[in-house]
């Protein structure tokens, strides 16, 4: 009987070499699978299918995992306002953990012998890969051909070429991964420390230059519309990753550590996921309170470390989710940003929880719910651990003794 082998595949030079040689040396039937988690449409998912077709897979099957994507993951990155170093939205990061348990829940249905992915060695997503699959589809042995024979990207052409594979495998000069929370973008400027990427290798570029306001519509924490209509959360995010690509929003190079213990330095562009944290963070700032808001930055940057880390299956993930969600009831109202070439500003918020409520007061200008006199006895009650301090030193700051 044939031993299967679901392979990770997208079409790309590293997962085609994988088809081969799995067949080949692993004498397996190999079983591609595409996990979709937003950035193809139909004529790319179709490309790829009589890519891996050609190329003499057993089967090709697509895993649309974009709203499985947004409940599981992203929400609870908005929840956070998660930006890892204050700068990246954990684009990739994100979508290599959902993609990695569906296939090993695809791998567990097909009763598959192994998994294989077409990740290096020098990278975090292998990492992300390996550990999904050793603890979710245990029985499956994990194959990696391009980290364990470290090969060269002409070693691989020149196999495939070998093999009848003819294709136009010329090296891009930038690599780009398209998601829904955003697209990667990486070159030979992302492998050194002082230079930038050039307007050409963002993949959206500058069209709209005329300043444009717009309103992002949130329900408990949610992103559900733009501009008063309802688009549920992932017509929302793709609306305004176009509408924010228009005018070159959201590019920024995020430098960060890996899991494997090196520095990494990447080009994002993630205008929706920009757009939409900045807009949540505002919206929270008048609706929750100010240790509601305390709490969360550290609970939500532990929750970007963890998920960054691949710590995605440990329980603590799940009991952070629960207290983030739990925060965002109070979390409804509309976000006015104006877009401008490359550039957006938070212009206000309306929202029938806001707490800037003027029946209690008016900061700088009138206090309705209390007197000068409440605000003497309450200065003075503060200031005790204060004078207390002072009191127990000399004014050369060593301590005074006690007789």
């Amino acid at each position: 009987m044939s031993t299967k082998v679901i392979l990770a595949f997208s079409g790309g030079l590293d997962t085609s070499y994988c088809v081969k040689y799995l067949q080949q040396k692993k004498n397996v039937e190999v079983h591609a699978v595409l996990v979709n988690t937003g950035g193809f449409d139909e004529l790319e998912l179709n490309q790829v299918e009589q890519s891996a077709k050609k190329l003499g897979a057993s089967s090709f099957k697509v895993l649309d995992k974009v709203e499985a994507y947004y409940n599981k993951v992203i929400r609870f990155l908005i929840y956070g306002n998660v930006l890892k170093n204050n700068t990246y939205p954990l684009s990739v990061s994100a979508e290599r953990t959902v993609q990695a348990v569906a296939i090993a829940q695809y791998a567990n249905q097909l009763n598959a012998d192994f998994i294989a992915h077409g990740s290096t060695g020098a990278g975090n997503d292998q990492v992300r890969f390996d550990l999904v699959f050793q603890t979710l589809a245990p029985k499956c042995e994990i194959l990696t051909p391009i980290r364990d024979l470290q090969l060269s990207r002409e070693e691989e052409i020149t196999f495939l070429k070998s093999n009848g594979v003819e294709a136009s495998w010329e090296k891009s000069k930038y690599s780009i991964n398209k998601g829904l929370w955003g697209t990667s973008v990486g070159g030979v400027e992302t492998l050194t420390s002082n230079t930038p990427l050039p307007e050409e290798a963002w993949p959206s570029q500058l069209t709209q230059t005329e300043g444009k306001q717009i309103t992002i519509e949130f329900k408990k924490g949610e992103p559900v519309g733009i501009n008063g209509q309802n688009l549920g959360a992932v017509k929302t995010i793709e609306t305004l990753n176009a509408l924010g690509g228009s005018y070159a929003i959201g590019r920024d190079i995020h430098i960060g550590d890996t899991i494997i213990g090196i520095k990494g330095r990447v080009g994002f562009e993630a205008a929706a996921a920009l757009m939409i944290i900045k807009a949540h963070h505002s919206l929270e700032k008048h609706t929750l309170s100010k240790w509601q808001l305390n709490y969360k930055e550290q609970l939500a940057s532990w929750y970007g470390m963890l998920l960054h880390e691949a710590q995605y299956l440990d329980p603590v993930m799940r009991n952070i989710e629960a207290f983030l969600t739990d925060s965002q009831k109070q979390v409804t109202g509309s976000v006015k940003l104006t877009l401008a070439p490359y550039r957006f500003t938070v212009d206000g918020i309306e929202s029938p929880n806001d707490l800037m409520n003027n029946d209690f007061g008016a900061y700088g200008e009138m206090n309705n719910a209390w007197s000068g006199e409440d605000v003497k006895g309450f200065t003075k009650i503060m200031a005790n651990q204060h004078r207390l301090f002072n009191h127990v030193r000399s004014t050369d700051g060593s301590i005074t003794k006690k007789k």
